[in-house]
């Protein structure tokens, strides 16, 4: 969502409602046929860490900040200088966009081989649009690691050929090739007013802006003709109704600006089809309209085959844009939403549409001061977004997501969001029905670190108010989610019910914990769900606040694998860990849960493994012994630990005396380094660096500090642990 609202601090329940489904399931009839999910796409990805590689594979890693939770299937192929991936095309193709990272602050290329030979052209690379920081959503850490280049080859390979990509001397993590036959570039139309016949610059020197202006309204009722080339626009268009943009193609038609249309209200019959729009945004700043379109279109527009990249959003859509339909498009690498029916939607098809690496929901419905109504999300391809849902339904009326393929959400995010959460007033509420069917949901759901709980695959939330819509859940695939498949809460704390919700004929693989999180009053019907390979119990039942009333599970006939029930409300199901990224400069303690056994005031765990030196852990004072424990997820061959104090010369030089333990299952400890005094000074960075004998291998790391001369209390404001010593 396009706001700085901030989920509420989530509580652990001391107690709740268990509600089992009946044991002796019968097998599951199948889900009636329905059509493929996602998008029909002109390309074929092929992921880096299936590749030939002489590069470091990392991954699979879920931790929010890291490198590997943001990659497509969450692993990816480091290369230092020299080093390549050699993909095998799939297909035939004159044309490869690949998605890769570089280290922030840093950019370069990539050397490419067309079956052992390198070719002319290289790959740019660059960290100018990544490592976006949004300090103000709640839960946020630096984002977006990853961004896409393309590059047209000048000749054609075949499949099982062979392209490469090699490092030059900047570190690159190469993540997918998405590999792509491009048609040859489209000749003018018939009676249209060419951008260039108006004195715009195909060679992107000039400004083109008043060019476009002037073939817009030249060729009202007509077409605008946009030949190949590049073309610079430094402001916005407007008045923009009754008229076709059209390029030659959208890898060869290239409009540079990062505000294209930004109208309040137009008459309606535009229709923007066939070219790219790359934009300069390389950070989210809420208050600019950096958006290629931004407001209305108005009624029976259309946009299709276009590439939208570096922008803020893609399309944030307010005023009347009745039955617009937005089709065959790619959204790359925008630092917030990809699109969003920003209230007032009726009629609009967004389908058949890829999108890749959005900073916040990939698609949004958010019915602001009125609803959106009977419009769809439908046939769309969605890849790691990483700060919130892939599909997020704000509210509206009879509003449907249908066929989607949505892969890798990271933080704040869930697969699907159907929610009443309002973030402003005046907000309408979900009503009408509310049809999801037939969606496939991969890798998706995450940990939310506002809740300091998971997000389910598929969320239903009755966040501002109690969701009374009829909301039917059908024919969905949900596979290797890292937490839950189905969640059910009042994402706001308050409590309000979840009602009316049918989910049937559903396939549920792998999944990290639970088939069902029920966290909300209320009730559902599930018929025809079948689990296997469920991390922890079939369900969570455990409504939040603890008397708010319980959730009551139906079962409509059909299920199995999923009759098991997690009985203690006052922990969380721990879902399997995957592999870490192997680096073994990364610190394992960054981000994961810690406890102690007391806190002075807001002084709390968390903040020894928030990433920030000035935030702190302080025990409680003048209670010696205390101690602070981290869990690193899996267990680990730790043999360095990094302790620090917030490096200001207000902190005085101190030792404190403290004692390693560890243990493999969060019960039985035993000592790693026996009591020592650490000598903390901020000359020196105030920090102290604990070696760990070889053998050590640990996934709870506990720190006991029985002094500390500088106060009466245990006080870390990172700790750190290492693989290497």
């Amino acid at each position: 969502m396009h706001s700085s609202t901030a989920a509420h601090l989530r509580r652990m329940p001391a107690i709740g409602a268990v509600v089992a489904l009946a044991a002796g399931m019968l097998v599951a009839v199948a889900p009636a046929a329905h059509a493929a999910s996602g998008a029909t796409l002109p390309f074929t990805s092929v992921e880096a860490e299936t590749a030939t590689t002489t590069g470091t594979k990392i991954g699979p890693d879920y931790t929010q900040g890291t490198l590997a939770s943001e990659a497509s299937g969450r692993q990816a192929v480091r290369l230092s200088s020299g080093q390549r991936v050699e993909f095998t095309v799939p297909r035939a193709a004159n044309a490869v966009n690949l998605a890769y990272s570089v280290p922030d602050g840093q950019s370069g290329s990539l050397n490419v081989y067309v079956n052992g030979t390198r070719i002319a052209k290289s790959l740019p690379v660059t960290s100018k649009y990544s490592y976006v920081d949004t300090g103000w959503i709640a839960g946020a850490k630096t984002h977006h690691f990853f961004d896409n280049a393309r590059l047209l080859l000048g000749r054609d390979v075949q499949a099982g050929d062979k392209v490469a990509v090699e490092s030059t001397g900047t570190q690159v993590t190469v993540d997918v090739a998405d590999f792509e036959q491009v048609a040859a570039a489209a000749s003018q139309p018939a009676g249209s007013v060419s951008v260039v016949a108006k004195g715009a610059d195909p060679s992107g020197n000039g400004d083109s802006t008043q060019a476009f202006r002037d073939a817009i309204a030249a060729a009202q009722g007509g077409t605008v003709w946009i030949p190949p080339g590049d073309y610079r626009v430094t402001s916005s268009l407007n008045g923009v109704q009754n008229v076709t943009l059209q390029g030659a193609g959208s890898w060869y038609s290239v409009v540079h600006t990062s505000r294209f249309i930004d109208q309040t209200s137009s008459s309606g019959n535009v229709h923007v089809k066939d070219f790219a729009v790359l934009g300069e945004v390389t950070e989210r700043v809420d208050s600019s309209p950096d958006n290629f379109v931004n407001g209305s279109l108005g009624p029976n527009s259309s946009v299709s085959g276009m590439w939208l990249q570096h922008l803020k959003v893609g399309l944030w859509l307010t005023g009347n844009n009745d039955n617009l339909v937005v089709e065959n498009s790619r959204i790359l690498d925008t630092t917030a939403d990809g699109l969003n029916l920003n209230g007032t939607a009726k009629g609009v098809r967004v389908r058949n549409n890829f999108l890749r690496n959005q900073g916040d929901d990939s698609l949004a419905m958010w019915s602001l001061y009125a609803p959106d109504t009977n419009s769809s999300f439908e046939n769309n391809t969605i890849s790691q977004p990483n700060l919130a849902n892939g599909i997020a339904i704000y509210g509206g009326t009879d509003i449907s997501v249908k066929n989607n393929l949505i892969s890798d959400t990271n933080a704040l995010g869930s697969g699907i969001a159907i929610s009443n959460q309002k973030f402003l007033d005046p907000f309408s509420p979900l009503s009408g029905t509310i049809t999801v069917d037939g969606n496939t949901l991969v890798r998706t759901g995450a940990m939310n670190p506002n809740w300091n709980h998971p997000m389910g695959a598929l969320r239903v939330d009755s966040y501002d108010s109690a969701v009374d819509a009829t909301v039917d859940i059908t024919n969905t695939t949900i596979t290797d989610s890292p937490y839950s498949a189905f969640e059910f809460v009042s994402g706001g704390g308050r409590g309000y019910p979840v009602r009316n919700v049918t989910v049937t004929g559903a396939t549920v693989r792998n999944t990290g914990t639970v088939v069902v999180q029920a966290e909300a009053q209320g009730a559902a019907t599930f018929k025809n769900v079948t689990a296997t390979q469920v991390g922890a119990a079939g369900v969570y039942n455990c409504p939040y606040p603890a008397n708010s009333g319980s959730f009551a599970l139906t079962d409509g006939g059909g299920n199995s694998g999923w009759s098991s029930t997690w009985t203690d409300c006052s922990t969380w199901p721990q879902p399997g860990q995957g592999n870490p990224d192997p680096d073994p400069g990364r610190n394992l303690a960054k981000g994961r849960p810690a406890t102690a056994t007391g806190s002075q005031d807001v002084y709390t765990p968390g903040k020894a493994v928030d990433g920030d030196a000035n935030s702190y852990w302080e025990s409680a004072n003048n209670a010696f012994p205390q101690a602070w424990t981290v869990d690193l997820g899996s267990s680990y061959a730790v043999r360095r630990l990094v302790l620090k104090l917030p490096p200001s010369a207000a902190w005085g030089a101190r030792t404190q005396t403290v004692t390693v333990l560890g243990s493999t299952d969060g019960s039985a400890y035993s000592t790693v380094v026996g009591s020592q005094g650490y000598r903390f000074d901020p000359a020196t960075g105030n920090t102290a660096t604990v070696s760990l004998p070889s053998g050590t291998n640990l996934r709870y790391l506990r720190l006991s500090v029985s002094a500390n001369t500088g106060w009466p209390a245990g006080q870390f404001s990172e700790v750190e642990a290492y693989l290497a010593s």
